[in-house]
């Protein structure tokens, strides 16, 4: 992918920069990629860049780089269909068998993920970063796609990012009455479909477990990995439409179709406001490549649910910043 912020970047208003992290993370939930995200980031930049000669002050700064953002945004979602996520789909869960995988989407149509790091502020109040790590996990970004483009931004706005109702009525060049009114209607979707989850702030026990399930998987000890998953977890795997139900069939799944994954490595991170690990699968010269970005979700003692982006020649890990291989070990090449 070509930025379209080449031949300009090092022309850039460091003033502009400064809002970066904030803007992606805003135009991530808008449109459930973080690819388009980007994209959208650095056409806002290009744009405010161009006008800043223009601006004349009468807002701040920070307030017309989202006005910016949210008409590239709501350009961009213009005729597109929704991105999901293999639950949203299927009602009930998929045998843990090959043919499962016959049923598979291309990359547009899933909810993609996203580093905490590009998009979560690195230090401020605790409780605003609580909501920034909320706002950006899987299950919120995805029902956020079930509302109208503008029903969202008004709800993001609003909700999110704390401003007033006679801001985003500015930013929107529309009334207060109208945002009460699309908030109200936002509020009411996201109800209907389980609201939001509570911050649940990873503690020691959390990262012993955390732990433990890098051990169980890098060993590829099935029983291990299993015992530390909720009987009723869940998994999927975009782009396949698959999804499995029960740590039972997680385990078939890892002992029949997934058995290539024996040999795998792990780096630990963080996505979506949780924690996450990125695979690497064992190459047959001893080179680890990527495969998949694991996005867990912990509760309690044990793990919930496994949303796992397969990296199958989308160039996934490269773009979100991570290695592009794990050279062996050194205990490994001299052993």
């Amino acid at each position: 992918m070509t930025s379209v912020l080449t031949g300009v970047s090092d022309e850039l208003d460091p003033r502009l920069l400064e809002h970066r992290r904030e803007l992606t993370g805003y135009c991530y939930r808008m449109l459930g990629s973080s690819f388009d995200a980007d994209d959208a980031v650095q056409e806002t930049l290009v744009r405010a860049w161009k006008s800043l000669a223009d601006f004349e002050g009468r807002s701040s700064l920070r307030s017309w780089l989202y006005r910016i953002a949210t008409n590239v945004c709501l350009d961009q979602l213009s005729g597109r269909q929704r991105r999901a996520l293999p639950m949203d789909l299927s009602g009930s869960s998929w045998s843990p068998v090959e043919a499962s995988l016959a049923a598979k989407r291309p990359a547009e149509a899933w909810v993609e993920p996203v580093l905490d790091r590009q998009v979560l502020p690195e230090d401020g109040d605790p409780a605003e970063r609580a909501v920034a790590r909320e706002s950006v996990r899987l299950a919120f970004v995805a029902a956020l796609q079930h509302l109208p483009p503008r029903q969202r931004a008004v709800l993001l706005l609003r909700d999110v990012l704390r401003w007033r109702a006679d801001e985003v009525a500015g930013l929107l060049e529309t009334t207060v009455a109208s945002v009460n009114s699309a908030l109200q209607r936002a509020r009411a979707t996201l109800a209907a479909m389980g609201g939001t989850p509570e911050p649940r702030p990873l503690d020691a026990d959390s990262r012993e477990l955390l732990a433990r399930y890098l051990d169980a998987f890098e060993r590829y000890d099935v029983d291990a990995f299993v015992a530390l998953l909720h009987e009723d977890a869940t998994q999927h795997m975009p782009p396949f439409e698959m999804w499995l139900g029960g740590a039972a069939d997680i385990g078939t799944w890892m002992l029949g179709p997934g058995s290539a994954c024996r040999g795998s490595r792990l780096l630990q991170t963080e996505a979506n406001g949780c924690p996450a690990f990125a695979q690497y699968r064992l190459r047959g010269d001893g080179v680890h490549v990527p495969w998949a970005l694991h996005v867990l979700e912990i509760d309690g003692d044990r793990v919930r649910h496994i949303t796992s982006f397969l990296d199958l020649d989308t160039g996934l890990f490269v773009r979100l910043g991570m290695p592009a291989v794990l050279e062996p070990r050194p205990e490994a090449a001299t052993s």
